[in-house]
């Protein structure tokens, strides 16, 4: 199948594909994905330019439509949807499947935000002024997505963005284009102008930049690594362009000795192995008080040890492939690193299958402190390392000690420790007794640090990115 740009209400074909491969089995080519060049993303930009200004008046009641629609028909055909991203990206079918309704789920709320647009009307100090303060579109929005949501994070910047009455250029990683095609295929039989929605598929190191750097563009959206959102960054503050950013996370899982075992480790594993461990969220550092440490590193290791790898399209898998060889050889490097400086490692070998794919076991890593690179960087893979501690408090600071800030989880049963943990945890989001990773849709999403720059993501707080505030005078 070929996977082609949609510029300007039209789709677009490039002399030069990319190889759409499954990690599962890298004798299945899905497709082959359009590689863009600069004079296609200038013409997706012209395009969302020209279509700014009528997608900004259109009526609540047609983003509605709109918006509506997609979501009917995201949720409708989640299992052929889930199936076409587990086969590109690599986790398990369940994990697919849901992922795509999450993105239907997030159509269906942003639906419902175009009727729930408000304002404020203020007296004003002077004597007969009215003050109206409202909100209105950035306008032309670059939307970059990483490979590991290919759908779910496009989907919750491409609602809120028409939601609010921008229009759209999506630049998404190249390793899935099958999702990204799928999504705008839909949003182009959904009732929007032509020029509203634009998809740009290529290098991200050649198209990229000029995304970024373009005057045209009004507003950026970046989830990715830090090295490229710090580049970003710079972009745009050189050309005082809005911006927001979620990049990574080292994020600490607390475990108290009063916390329930069976919890404690239900919570670690799915935070620190389910999708493959290729969650920004997932629980990378497991930090253990004493009283505990031994019977939750057996016991987690007796589950981790099994996990059901393999083939993400096959019944009972419970972890996928690593998403490319790239990855799996990045994941592998980092386990070497972690025994160099004295780390114990359990897993976390290369395995083979019936097909040939990028698969790994889990890996553990304990005895490790929290200046080990293991526990310093992002690794982005199914391994997650153990600190033990003495107590509380020192749970809480190595918790803090680190440059990232996205989530942070505590198991116990101690009221005044959550709570505790709740107030004084670095992090945007936290967890009690469940795993970092996993959100609601409605809620808003992102962190502190290193973690991720200006507004947050998902929920009514998306509005702060996608709108500008307007305040309007008048002496009747």
């Amino acid at each position: 199948m070929d996977f082609k740009n949609f510029i300007d209400g039209t789709w677009v074909a490039t002399s030069e594909t990319i190889a759409n491969v499954n990690p599962s089995d890298v004798s299945d080519i899905i497709g082959h994905a359009a590689k863009a060049d600069a004079a296609q993303m200038d013409r997706a930009i012209d395009a969302a330019h020209r279509a700014a200004p009528e997608w900004a008046a259109s009526t609540p009641q047609q983003r509605f439509d709109v918006l509506d629609a997609v979501g009917t028909e995201l949720l409708a055909r989640k299992a052929e949807l889930g199936r076409l991203l587990s086969r590109e990206e690599g986790k398990t079918l369940p994990e697919g499947i849901g992922e795509v309704a999450r993105a239907g789920q997030i159509f269906k709320f942003f639906a419902g935000e175009t009727l729930r647009q408000t304002g404020d009307r203020l007296a004003s100090v002077r004597p007969g002024v009215e003050i109206d303060v409202t909100r209105s579109p950035v306008g032309v929005v670059g939307l970059i997505t990483p490979w590991n949501f290919p759908i779910a994070i496009p989907a919750w910047k491409i609602a809120p963005a028409l939601c609010y009455g921008n229009s759209v250029v999506l630049k998404p990683a190249e390793l899935v284009p099958g999702c990204a095609h799928a999504l705008v295929e839909i949003l182009s039989r959904a009732g929007l102008p032509s020029g509203v929605i634009n998809l740009v598929m290529g290098r991200g190191s050649e198209i990229g930049p000029q995304l970024v750097e373009s005057p045209k563009v009004d507003a950026i959206s970046f989830t990715g690594s830090v090295s490229t959102g710090r580049g970003i960054a710079e972009s745009c503050g050189r050309h005082l362009k809005k911006l927001q950013l979620e990049m990574g996370g080292k994020n600490p899982m607390v475990v108290l000795d009063d916390a329930d075992l069976d919890t404690a480790v239900s919570a670690c594993l799915n935070g620190a192995f389910f999708s493959t461990g290729q969650r920004c969220t997932a629980s990378s550092r497991l930090i253990v008080t004493d009283g505990i440490h031994d019977r939750f590193v057996a016991a987690l290791s007796e589950a981790m040890a099994a996990m059901k790898v393999g083939n993400a399209l096959e019944d009972g898998i419970q972890m996928g492939p690593v998403v490319d060889e790239r990855q799996l050889q990045q994941n592998l490097s980092y386990i070497d690193i972690a025994a160099q400086d004295g780390g114990k490692v359990s897993g976390g070998e290369r395995l083979n299958r019936a097909t040939e794919g990028f698969y790994m076991a889990p890996a553990l890593v304990t005895e490790t402190d929290n200046s080990m690179r293991i526990n310093r960087e992002e690794v982005f893979g199914p391994i997650a390392s153990v600190i033990r501690v003495g107590g509380y408090d020192e749970a809480l600071q190595v918790a803090n000690d680190t440059a990232f800030g996205l989530s942070a989880g505590i198991c116990t049963t101690s009221l005044k420790h959550a709570s505790h943990f709740r107030q004084n945890a670095r992090a945007g989001m936290v967890m009690v007794n469940l795993p970092t990773a996993g959100v609601d849709y409605h809620v808003p999403f992102g962190g502190t640090k290193g973690s991720s720059f200006g507004p947050r993501e998902q929920g009514r707080y998306a509005a702060e990115f996608y709108t500008t505030v307007k305040t309007a005078y008048t002496l009747p």
